[in-house]
């Protein structure tokens, strides 16, 4: 047996980075390609090895702030777990379609700031690997280019950049309240750090719910990611919300909202909320992939209810179903993305008749759709059937009842994906098989998700608590035939109704059409109003700057201008009474000024009205007078 006691542990996040940095030295042949094998595989390894606590120098001091970056405990291990065996499948995948260095250079980099940022044991590591992989699954958006894409990698950036100042103010907040920013838990256990309530607090929440999609701040997902490239696709299902859903199990588990004097945990109710809104606009969808990318967000709905309902068992339902959720999520792109590949087509109303042309990738979509429906003997059943024992083991009805709707609709609306792309007759579509390159990581993910719903006590064994994790029953028989008939009648309905959620060409608009509105009703301010008084401000700086010219060069012509204008001013406002006196003297100051103005700087005037000179005076002494009455109510 080897001895790796004395070998220091490696952060993975160095093995993608230095893959990706390496990746142009291979060119684009098949030595590339095996290449990115050997790495996808160091990466699993490199998980693997990890002890708790990790032993090697990791921790640095920067400007007196303990920079941690690998902190290994049973949750951020878990999530190593997964990402490495998610970012294999999603490399191995690429092989199949992916051409440009660049694009695997941006998957690599996006992969290994995710693992970054789940082994960061401080908020400021946290955030700069939170901030690599915003910028580089952009270019997984971008390389698609097309215009539609430029655009919604454009609207992707925004919403991104937000969450980070957020989230970045919220830390240095937080930081200034508690003098801490490690994310090592306490005594609490794996629970979370500190967080000082106030404005820190809701500033972490906001950027930490911006990558959770959380409701009004999800709009990023849907409209992003069915415009991604095929790999890039994959790649983003897996890493950006659950490395979102990670910094909320470390910050707000079981987080609670005074209203009314009652705690409501909020947290909890949210992920109700985004579970239900996501299954709902989901069946509303043509579009393959926008069909999935709501359905990732109501997924993560349930992981946030899980983590708000804070108990040891919730928690652990929270983090399966994150575990389970990136098999099958990651699957159903893969499949839809070979689809894609093969027909060129990503609208329900342009497939259907693919199960004879494309065997393998409709039952790997069949064992996605059934693992994300809850169905048993698949993993999806197993978590979803945690987070509800644990919603209803703290008596909260309300949030049980929204995850099994939920879960009705998700059955439902995969009912109709499966359906529509590999079943309905279609005689005019042309496909073959996808390459053998997408159908490998396709099967070995597909049986995955099978066997942790045989055998859901893999999965236990790894989560933050396993001793509360074995002792959940997953297949009790009650639960078991409840959630069997609860299917049954949604099989049913689907068949006798299908009509009624036939797919349509048609368009959903999400609150990103206010946020649209809004924006377009913002850049016409911008370009009209606040342009305009820009420019009258500008002529008037300028007309100002022009007096103090021509009084630098002849001061009593400027003064006797001065006065002028002063006299015109005031006088203009009485000029409609009748009365022959003040039209006579307006006049006056009116020709004097237009004389004075024809006048040459140069020349000098060697004398002032009568009228004029007791003007200024009484100027000075109102100037004067208001001057002495400002410094008697200053004193």
């Amino acid at each position: 047996m080897i001895d790796i006691s004395g070998i220091p542990d490696i952060p993975p996040v160095l093995i993608y980075f230095a893959g990706a940095a390496l990746l142009p030295l291979f060119g684009k042949g098949k030595v590339r390609k095996i290449y990115l094998i050997i790495l996808a595989a160091l990466g699993l390894i490199g998980v693997a090895v990890l002890r708790s606590p990790a032993s090697g120098e990791w921790e640095f001091s920067v400007s007196g702030f303990e920079l941690i970056f690998l902190y290994v405990d049973p949750l951020s291990r878990i999530m190593g777990y997964i990402f490495a065996i998610i970012g294999a499948a999603a490399i191995l995948y690429s092989l199949g379609v992916v051409k440009e260095n660049g694009e695997f250079v941006c998957g690599l980099l996006y992969l290994g700031s995710a693992m970054g940022a789940v082994f960061a044991g401080d908020l400021f590591t946290l955030y700069i690997f939170w901030e690599i992989m915003a910028f580089s699954s952009l270019g997984l958006i971008w390389y698609s280019r097309t215009e539609r894409a430029t655009n919604a990698g454009m609207r992707y950036i925004l919403f991104h950049l937000f969450g980070g100042c957020a989230l970045l103010a919220g830390i240095i907040i937080n930081y200034m309240n508690t003098g801490s920013i490690t994310m090592v838990p306490g005594e609490s256990g794996i629970g979370h750090f500190f967080v000082e309530p106030g404005i820190g607090y809701f500033l972490l929440f906001v950027g930490i719910g911006v990558n959770t999609a959380f409701i009004l701040l999800h709009t990023w997902l849907p409209d992003s990611y069915p415009k991604a490239t095929i790999a890039g696709a994959v790649f983003m299902s897996a890493f950006t919300t659950k490395t979102g859903v990670y910094a909320l199990v470390r910050t707000f588990p079981g987080a609670e909202l005074s209203l009314f004097g009652n705690e409501i945990p909020f947290v909890a109710y949210m992920g109700g909320v985004m579970c239900l809104y996501g299954v709902i606009f989901a069946l509303l969808q043509n579009d393959v992939r926008k069909l999935l990318s709501y359905h990732l967000m109501s997924q993560v709905g349930y992981m946030v209810a899980g983590i708000g309902i804070g108990t040891y068992i919730g928690i652990n339902g929270g983090i399966a179903h994150l575990f389970n959720n990136i098999l099958y999520k990651a699957l159903l792109f893969m499949c839809m993305g070979a689809v894609i590949y093969a027909t060129g087509k990503n609208n329900l109303t342009e497939l259907g008749g693919l199960a004879r042309k494309m065997p393998v990738t409709a039952i790997t979509c069949v064992i996605a759709a059934l693992s994300i429906s809850g169905v048993a003997g698949f993993n999806g059943y197993v978590s979803k059937g945690m987070l509800i024992h644990a919603a209803e083991l703290e008596e909260m009805h309300i949030l049980a009842l929204a995850l099994m709707l939920g879960s009705v609709g998700t059955f439902l609306s995969f009912l109709k994906l499966t359906y529509f792309t590999f079943f309905r007759r279609n005689d005019e579509i042309e496909a073959k098989e996808a390459p053998l390159f997408m159908l490998i990581p396709m099967s070995v993910v597909a049986f995955l998700c099978v066997a942790l719903g045989v055998y859901p006590k893999m999965l236990y064994e790894i989560l933050p608590y396993r001793a509360v994790a074995l002792q959940f029953h997953a297949y009790a028989l009650g639960h078991t035939l409840s959630t069997l008939e609860l299917l049954a009648m949604t099989a049913f309905m689907f068949f006798s109704l299908r009509v009624l959620i036939m797919p349509h060409d048609r368009i959903t608009y999400d609150i990103d059409y206010l946020y649209r509105k809004v924006g377009r009703g913002f850049i016409w301010f911008c370009e009209h109003p606040l342009v305009s008084f820009a420019i009258g401000v500008e002529k008037e700086v300028l007309r100002i700057a022009d007096y103090f010219v021509s009084f630098g060069k002849n001061p009593m012509r400027a003064t006797r201008m001065m006065a002028d204008m002063i006299g015109v001013a005031l006088l203009k406002p009485f000029v409609f009474i009748q009365n022959h006196v003040i039209q006579s003297v307006y006049k006056h100051y009116e020709r004097d000024l237009e004389e004075v103005k024809m006048r040459p700087a140069e020349e000098s005037l060697e004398r002032m009205s009568i009228g004029t000179g007791v003007l200024l005076v009484l100027l000075f002494f109102a100037l004067y007078l208001i001057a002495l009455l400002v410094q008697g109510w200053l004193a």
